[in-house]
């Protein structure tokens, strides 16, 4: 339902939500989420220049959010990258289903649209940032500050260090 690039900008901002005091460069960014860099470049500066990111270069730059993850909602990051009325367009391939002559799937469809626009609405970075145990999550499995370098735990087993975080 959500463009690639829009599940790449919520997985860059769920890991800036988890190390929200950080800034972290596009490079690291990219090792945690498994997106391609040069891409996720341009999806970090696109959030920064809507100010959903603040950006700062130098040696110690790098991105994080521009305000705390409980005040980022996810609809403010997904419209940065789809079409305005993405969630209108019809399951069956029309633009949009008239409502006076609906497609067979209407009724059903638009349940799961409004189920999906109220999720996006009302989930915050920080509802998603955590765990139910309270431990960050993070797109491949549960990232945790270490020594100073991000390490993930590889098939969601505890200790075991990813050496490509390094």
């Amino acid at each position: 339902m959500l463009s690639r690039t829009s599940r790449y900008a919520l997985l860059a901002t769920i890991v800036l939500a988890q190390h929200p005091n950080e800034w972290m460069t596009a490079r690291d960014l990219a090792l945690a989420t498994a997106i391609p860099a040069n891409y996720l470049t341009k999806i970090l500066h696109t959030m920064a220049r809507a100010r959903v990111l603040r950006s700062q270069r130098g040696r110690e730059g790098g991105f994080r959010l521009a305000r705390p993850p409980e005040r980022v909602r996810l609809a403010e990051i997904v419209s940065l990258f789809e079409e305005p009325h993405f969630l209108s367009y019809c399951l069956l391939g029309t633009e949009t289903c008239p409502a006076d002559r609906p497609c067979i799937a209407h009724d059903r469809w638009l349940a799961v649209v409004e189920a999906v626009a109220r999720f996006l609405d009302e989930t915050t970075l920080a509802d998603i940032a955590r765990a139910t145990d309270g431990g960050p999550v993070g797109p491949l499995g549960v990232l945790v500050s270490g020594s100073g370098a991000l390490e993930r735990t590889v098939g969601g087993e505890q200790g075991v260090r990813d050496e490509s975080f390094s």
